[in-house]
């Protein structure tokens, strides 16, 4: 992801559209849903990623997702399940879930901003970011587990393991 480079001066600007500062910035494809939703489309190594920001007035908060198309079943259920824990334990910012109405694994964040003018681009950079290394980086354990019929221990051996050397 490339950074804005923006002076990171107090604003008073809504939170989604600082996002979409940083969405068009990147010419990322995207949906302004409304004031307070917007969808977007980020080329990934394994695949597309669908991030979705929503801000919550009353909360002060801005949630986010950012999920892969990949699809869990029923019965993959209580494997993925197991993933997750595994997974989540790696984690220091966000948690990785599935949305069971479309069986959608994906990272999610809040960012509370109760106090805050706005949300910063540099908040929102990182966010963004963090989301993108951690579902790329956990991918092929979500793909081992799904796709492969793996275990969960055996997928997360499988997707952690660090290259050396260049092909």
């Amino acid at each position: 992801m490339t950074s804005l480079d923006a002076a990171s001066e107090t604003n008073t600007h809504h939170p989604i559209d600082i996002v979409e500062q940083l969405v068009e910035f990147n010419e990322w494809t995207f949906d302004r849903r409304s004031n307070e939703e917007m969808a977007v489309q980020v080329p990934g190594s394994w695949c597309d990623y669908s991030l979705y920001f929503a801000w919550n007035d009353e909360m002060e908060a801005i949630h986010f997702t950012c999920a892969f198309d990949m699809r869990v079943s029923e019965d993959q259920l209580p494997r993925v399940q197991e993933l997750l824990a595994m997974v989540n334990e790696k984690l220091w910012l966000g948690h990785f879930g599935v949305w069971t109405d479309e069986g959608l694994p994906m990272f999610r964040a809040t960012l509370p901003l109760r106090g805050q003018q706005s949300l910063a681009v540099e908040q929102t950079e990182d966010m963004v970011e963090t989301a993108l290394l951690e579902c790329e980086r956990f991918y092929p354990a979500f793909q081992y587990v799904i796709w492969g019929g793996k275990q969960a221990p055996d997928a997360i051996e499988a997707a952690m393991i660090d290259t050396v050397g260049e092909a």
